[in-house]
């Protein structure tokens, strides 16, 4: 089975996390499209996560994972943006489940939350996951329902 290609995006704080995912990711066969930033000098979250989440949107990858310092941010920020369903997990039952049956595309984490061993634990449960369908289908078609009506 051919490996899914992953997009990473970050600001400042989720910098050093996102440099380690993408390490880790790369060197277990998936393909990485980096959006971002650069460095970790301050810059702002929404910029980086709308970069991010488009690289889905645009089939150039297949899900997404954000880091900021709590993941929060990226999160709000990732879940203004129609077509995109981000959860910020730091446990590796919630990263396998919103997969399974929210049908996530975007994963966020805190950097200043989890630890490069977890986060990659939650990468690891997040991209090998894939959504149920069935009753979980219809729920996220009455999201979808809820974000076209805004």
């Amino acid at each position: 089975m051919e490996k899914k290609t992953i997009a990473l995006a970050s600001d400042h704080a989720g910098f050093p996390l996102k440099e380690a995912l993408k390490k880790k990711l790369t060197e277990e066969g998936y393909a990485v499209a980096d959006a971002g930033c650069d460095s970790a000098e301050s810059c702002d979250y929404p910029v980086y996560a709308e970069k991010g989440c488009r690289l889905v949107l645009e089939g150039k990858a297949d899900l997404c994972v954000l880091c900021c310092g709590t993941g929060v941010g990226m999160s709000i920020a990732a879940n203004k943006i129609r077509g995109i369903r981000a959860a910020c997990c730091s446990d590796v039952f919630s990263a396998r489940y919103t997969r399974l049956h929210n049908d996530a595309n975007v994963l966020c984490l805190g950097a200043r939350v989890v630890g490069e061993g977890l986060a990659w634990e939650l990468v690891t449960a997040f991209v090998t996951s894939g959504f149920e369908g069935g009753k979980h289908a219809r729920r996220v078609g009455l999201i979808a329902d809820l974000e076209n009506r805004e």
